[in-house]
């Protein structure tokens, strides 16, 4: 039976405000599927997994990756290609590493629960370094990838991470040529204040004035400013002591 225009004018609206309203969800489920899809890729991995596979306990700063530890026998490592890494330095002109040759690298054996069994536990340290038969060929090798170009008596073969506080032994990633600090006399050996901070701090992870974890993290940031980043005092009652060579790096 034919419909009367009147009741065919309703119909009409009827079908096209459905049309309406199924194109418009339509839309919306799309871009919705698409701005999810979008973000999901540009996250790619898991917020607690660093850039080398290796995971570390998400605590608000940077991931560092975890090398292999100490080992019964060490070989030498492959440094960055000669010329591929760069100095950086301090408004005061301390030294800092290039963060993508030496980003650190920890010691999986070292965790706050384990802290009394290995660093904080005397003789620790001397048990896990690697001989100089190996740092030997290795800081040669490092200075190349650094361009150093000063005297070999004045550098010093540095755990970025020192192994006091928990660095790996012989990971790439955590050693790099250090450079004199400003002040230093040629040919008179290194001057590194970083080994005053470096003990300070594992004097306060022993003592439970900070976190393993947060030194680290502040350690391989910037040694310069990694006591005060963490709210302990810079310079100790009487006067700063007289910086001395880390046993932990040659």
């Amino acid at each position: 039976m034919p419909i009367a225009p009147p009741r065919r004018a309703a119909v009409a609206a009827a079908c096209a405000a459905v049309t309406l309203l199924a194109l418009t969800t339509g839309c919306s489920s799309d871009s919705g599927s698409k701005s999810s899809d979008a973000k999901n890729a540009k996250s790619g991995a898991s917020p607690s997994t660093s850039s080398s596979g290796s995971t570390s306990p998400s605590t608000g700063g940077d991931a560092i990756p975890a090398g292999p530890g100490p080992q019964p026998a060490y070989t030498v490592q492959k440094q960055p290609d000669p010329g591929t890494c760069h100095y950086r330095y301090t408004t005061d002109k301390q030294p800092l590493p290039d963060p993508k040759c030496t980003p650190g690298a920890t010691n999986p054996k070292v965790t706050q629960a384990t802290l009394k069994t290995t660093i904080c536990s005397s003789g620790y340290t001397k048990g896990i370094r690697p001989p100089v038969s190996i740092t030997g060929r290795e800081k040669t090798a490092n200075a190349a990838s650094y361009g150093y170009k000063g005297s070999l008596r004045d550098y010093e073969y540095d755990h970025l991470i020192s192994l006091q506080l928990g660095g790996d032994p012989n990971d790439p990633r955590n050693l790099w040529v250090e450079p004199p600090s400003p002040g230093h006399k040629p040919d008179a050996g290194p001057n590194n204040p970083k080994d005053v901070v470096e003990t300070k701090l594992k004097t306060a992870i022993c003592s439970g004035k900070t976190d393993l974890v947060k030194a680290q993290q502040a350690i391989a940031h910037d040694w310069t400013t990694a006591l005060k980043s963490l709210g302990l005092p810079e310079k100790a009652a009487g006067g700063e002591p007289t910086a001395v060579k880390d046993p932990d790096d040659g």
